[in-house]
């Protein structure tokens, strides 16, 4: 159960990393602009590997790893802005049964669950690629970064 938790605990700091990696991320609707905020997640998560995975090799495996993380992360965000767009357009209409807010709901929990398992398992063949120190380091990175771009904290959480 713990080991469940700790995956848990780098997957959430991952979406962090990557959701948070610009203080200017809000607002962000330009394509441009929305591609620089990617890169700069993907960037810092590259280097926070690289400094952490000892075999080139191996930290070239895990950020292309990240690359396909990223880039989940990226469609699954289009796909939830459509969903959005679809209930908004929705409810524009007066008589608009509740069945069809209902499916939108559906599909887009469905996505969401989809998009959740290949991130799991693309987390899973980045951690078989390394060590449990390596690991270890690069969560405990991870999870002090991601601690800089949360709004209103005390700071990183120490310990799992």
């Amino acid at each position: 159960m713990n080991r469940v938790l700790n995956g848990m605990l780098v997957l959430l700091a991952l979406v962090l990393l990557v959701g948070c990696s610009s203080s200017r991320h809000h607002g962000m609707m330009g394509s441009a602009k929305g591609e620089a905020y990617w890169q700069k997640g993907q960037q810092d998560m590259e280097g926070l590997i690289n400094r952490t995975v000892k075999d080139p090799d191996k930290a070239k495996q895990v950020n292309a790893i990240v690359g396909e993380i990223v880039n989940e992360l990226k469609t699954s965000r289009e796909q939830e802005r459509s969903y959005h767009r679809d209930l908004y357009t929705l409810n524009a209409s007066y008589t608009a049964p509740p069945e069809e807010f209902s499916k939108i709901l559906d599909e887009a929990s469905a996505q969401r669950m989809k998009t959740s398992a290949k991130v799991l398992d693309l987390r899973f063949k980045m951690k078989d690629l390394m060590t449990v120190e390596e690991w270890k380091a690069l969560s405990d990175r991870m999870l002090s970064y991601s601690s800089r771009y949360r709004h209103g904290s005390e700071g990183a959480k120490t310990g799992y």
